[in-house]
């Protein structure tokens, strides 16, 4: 007798275990629990282990904006006294930039943001500053756009540093097919012709 009560207990015991499992499996979001198959991954875990790109990242792909190394500065010298400190007329200073970008057409058109200062230097004054702002866009080591602009900076009070914002708003390029895309800003006083960029 106290087989068959114990036999019906571990019976009754190993049933509701065994029916707790199923339900456990069957309410379990991943893997589609014991029965069944196992639940679809997400397209973005996919492509992710896969290291692909989706069409839905791409739509909100806008390349990154650098300084290129050693063009944040610009100094403006008195003639005749080229990297004398005291015929330094002016200094320009890059200090921000950023970019943002729109698709029509089949193309990508970036509006680029420069910020910075003008600091006067000992031969300088009050009045107009001209400075080389060059924006390029680039692809590995093929150029997808290169321009060089002027931007003029009116100095008032040669006592303190003016800042500045200079935009280009119409940088156009084909709408990338990857995340490749490099935009570059600084200042660039060489001369054009012998620019390879």
């Amino acid at each position: 007798m106290l087989f068959r009560l114990i036999d019906g207990r571990f019976l009754t015991a190993l049933a509701t275990g065994g029916f707790m499992l199923a339900v456990a499996g069957c309410q379990s979001g991943g893997s589609g629990g014991l029965f069944g198959p196992p639940a679809p991954k997400d397209p973005q875990q996919v492509a992710a282990e896969e290291g692909k790109i989706l069409a839905s990242e791409l739509l909100a792909y806008c390349p990154g904006i650098t300084l290129r190394d050693g063009t944040a500065f610009f100094n403006s010298y008195a003639k005749g006294g080229q990297d004398d400190p005291s015929k330094l007329v002016h200094q320009s200073a890059i200090t921000d930039v950023t970019r943002s970008c729109t698709r029509a057409d089949g193309q990508m058109t970036i509006k680029v943001g420069v910020a910075g200062k003008v600091v006067v230097g000992p031969a300088g004054g009050a009045g107009t500053v001209n400075m080389p702002i060059r924006i390029a866009v680039t692809r590995g080591g093929e150029v997808l756009y290169s321009q060089l602009h002027k931007n003029a900076v009116h100095v008032t009070d040669p006592s303190t540093a003016t800042q500045f914002v200079f935009t280009v708003p119409n940088v156009v390029i084909p709408i990338p097919t990857a995340r490749d895309i490099q935009i570059f800003a600084g200042f660039d006083d060489s001369p054009e012709k012998k620019k390879a960029r």
